[in-house]
C-alpha cells in the first residue's frame, strides 16, 4: 500500500507535467507556425485543455512552479480575447522567457570580481 504522502507526490508531479506540457505545446505552436490565426489559437488551446484537464489541479507553493500556472492560465485566458494574434504571441513568449530567466537565474551564479579573486596569487 502506497502512502497518502507518496499518493500527493504522485499527483503533483502529474500536474506539473500537464503543466509543462500544455506550455511547452502552445509555445511550439507560436514559434513554429508561420500564419497564426485566432482559430488556429484557439483549436490548440483546446487540444492542450485535454491533457490539462485529466489532471486534479493542486496548489503549488514553490514560485516557479506558481509562475508557470499563472502563465497557463494566461494562455487560456487569451483564448477569448480580442487582441492581435501578434500581440498575444509577443506577451506569451515575453512572459515564458522571463520565468526560463527566472529559473536560469537560480541554477547559475556569475562570480563579480573574478580578477580580484586571483590577485593573491601573483
Amino acid at each position: 500500500m502506497a502512502s497518502q504522502k507518496a499518493v500527493d507526490n504522485a499527483q503533483r508531479l502529474r500536474y506539473i507535467r500537464a503543466l509543462e506540457r500544455f506550455h511547452k505545446s502552445i509555445i511550439s505552436y507560436m514559434l513554429n507556425t508561420p500564419e497564426l490565426s485566432h482559430s488556429g489559437y484557439d483549436k490548440k488551446i483546446t487540444n492542450a485543455l485535454k491533457v490539462l484537464q485529466r489532471v486534479e489541479e493542486i496548489a503549488l507553493y514553490k514560485g516557479e512552479l506558481q509562475d508557470l500556472q499563472k502563465l497557463v492560465k494566461k494562455m487560456i485566458g487569451f483564448r477569448e480575447s480580442d487582441k492581435a494574434i501578434e500581440d498575444i504571441k509577443d506577451d506569451i513568449l515575453y512572459s515564458s522567457n522571463q520565468l526560463e530567466k527566472s529559473k536560469n537565474a537560480r541554477r547559475y551564479k556569475k562570480d563579480k570580481h573574478t580578477q580580484s579573486k586571483y590577485e593573491d596569487w601573483e
